[in-house]
């Protein structure tokens, strides 16, 4: 009885059912174009100024002690892990490993459309879960992406903070004090300071915005982006005069090896394009738009991320690339200084729009693990004029703004990355599971070559989980086992399904 509990599934005709009721629906708005731009602002950060330039340079890894070396290279060499590791560079072939990197994470948006389409409904993979896998795993993962979101605007938040200084100081000779712009805390020491408060104002200043509506907010993130792709293209033609063939020779220095560790460093700035699944319940005609801003989200980065690489390493020595700002610094070089200014606009745009997409999703995700029980009715209020989730938006704000104000949370980033990755494995399951339980249920997309495709997506997101460092993993059982502190006293007793009448059982066949 109880693994029957744990393992009860929610009908799709019952979500769709809630989404609809008057106290808790959200208003439909968004299109197409606003679901793409959605998906670029969440996946298109500073880091493809940055990160571009490191995976093409190569970088070398000190491992401190067994809890900071990847858990694959434990299972495969053991403690002699613990050394200095050097990761070869792509060198220009960095370009190929964009293309790669892209062809991979296309496994999971096919996924990602082919539920999204069927399952219309707020909480991407923790509303899937819900559907195929059962409540236990519904609230594993849904409490896997409150981490995920958290944590990357945490980070991001804090780079938000430091990058505004540096803006202010080259634009205005002015620096905010150190007391009121860093982390009390950074590497576990205290650094003097009071608090991180642009990076509190900022998440603070973006809660008010989504909570005043979707289209509003979307409207904002529109114009972010729009900034965002323009800084990029100025950067792409207005450096492509200065590209030099002889620094794309050789194009593969350290062969297709070197090109498949720059796809491993680069895969995580492809991270994002599942939270246009999160407005899933406020898109106008979702079966449709749905998986065009998924697929369509995924193309238009990977032509900007190839761009880009291409270009950087035209204009500069591949090897010259491995500092904190590879652009900036090759434009420095050049003398394209313009130039340079705006890719520092098109920097602070790409974080505040990840910030706004981030904290959308997270709220979502909380309004949806609410309304279904799992959480308490205070996060599925929605506002009686902008139909927002008001109540979560707020708190999420609060949850992320207060810690980014304390600590210097960049080390915790690889908890995002596996947050994300099992989100995608659970995604694919929900995938295969439907189309075994449910084959003649109408499905506006379908993921080809299934269940081949959906196993590759797994296959693929499981080898990069092993290659995150142990003391990850560490962390990561650690928040789930503070989730089911959470849901057996209380999410259990007070889902809507344990209200309902009888219990489903563990693997219902289809309805």
């Amino acid at each position: 009885m109880v693994v029957s509990q744990l393992f009860r599934t929610k009908s799709i005709e019952s979500l769709i059912a809630a989404s609809e009721e008057a106290t808790t629906r959200l208003r439909r708005t968004l299109g197409p174009w606003s679901l793409t731009a959605f998906g670029v602002g969440a996946v298109i950060g500073s880091g493809i100024f940055i990160l571009t330039g490191t995976a093409a340079a190569g970088e070398t890894l000190a491992f401190r002690s067994i809890l900071h070396a990847p858990v694959l290279d434990l299972i495969l060499h053991g403690a002699e892990t613990h050394s200095t590791i050097g990761r070869p560079g792509a060198g220009p072939g960095i370009a190929l490993s964009f293309l790669l990197t892209a062809l991979a994470c296309s496994f999971a948006a096919l996924c990602y459309a082919e539920l999204a389409s069927m399952i219309p409904v707020a909480g991407s993979a923790y509303t899937y879960a819900y559907a195929t896998l059962g409540e236990i795993i519904a609230w594993i993962i849904g409490w896997d992406l409150i981490l995920e979101y958290a944590v990357s605007n945490m980070a991001v938040a804090v780079g938000f903070s430091a990058y505004l200084n540096d803006i202010l100081d080259s634009l205005f000779g002015m620096h905010l004090p150190d007391q009121i712009s860093g982390p009390i805390i950074a590497e576990g020491r205290f650094t003097g300071a009071w608090f991180n408060l642009p990076a509190l104002l900022i998440l603070l200043a973006l809660s008010y915005i989504l909570v005043r509506g979707v289209r509003e907010s979307a409207g904002a993130n529109n114009t972010m982006v729009m900034v965002k792709i323009a800084a990029i293209l100025i950067f792409v033609f207005g450096a492509a005069k200065a590209v030099r063939a002889d620094n794309w020779h050789p194009f593969l220095p350290n062969g297709f090896s070197g090109v498949m560790t720059g796809a491993a460093i680069v895969f995580f700035t492809y991270i994002g394009f599942d939270s246009v699944s999160t407005a899933a319940e406020e898109c106008r005609r979702p079966q449709r738009d749905l998986p065009l801003g998924i697929i369509a989200t995924l193309i238009v980065c990977a032509a900007l991320y190839i761009s880009v690489a291409l270009v950087l390493t035209g204009i500069a020595n591949y090897r010259t690339l491995n500092n904190a700002a590879p652009v900036a610094n090759a434009l420095k070089t050049l003398g394209y200084e313009r130039i340079r200014e705006w890719v520092g606009v098109g920097a602070i745009m790409g974080m505040i729009s990840s910030l706004l997409v981030f904290q959308y999703g997270q709220a979502r995700i909380w309004f949806a693990m609410s309304r279904d029980g799992l959480l308490p009715k205070a996060f599925s209020k929605v506002h009686p004029v902008h139909k927002t989730p008001h109540v979560s938006t707020w708190i999420a704000g609060l949850v992320v703004g207060i810690p980014a104000g304390i600590w210097d949370i960049g080390t915790f980033a690889d908890l995002a990355n596996i947050g994300t990755l099992f989100a995608f494995i659970v995604v694919a399951c929900g995938v295969i599971r439907l189309r075994r339980t449910q084959p003649d249920r109408p499905r506006s997309f379908r993921v080809p070559w299934s269940p081949v495709l959906p196993c590759v997506s797994i296959g693929f997101c499981l080898v990069l989980m092993m290659a995150l460092p142990l003391e990850t993993w560490v962390r990561f059982i650690v928040w789930l086992f503070i989730g089911f502190g959470i849901y057996f006293p209380f999410g259990r007793k007070h889902s809507t399904l344990a209200k309902a009448a009888p219990t489903q059982a563990i693997f219902p066949g289809p309805r």
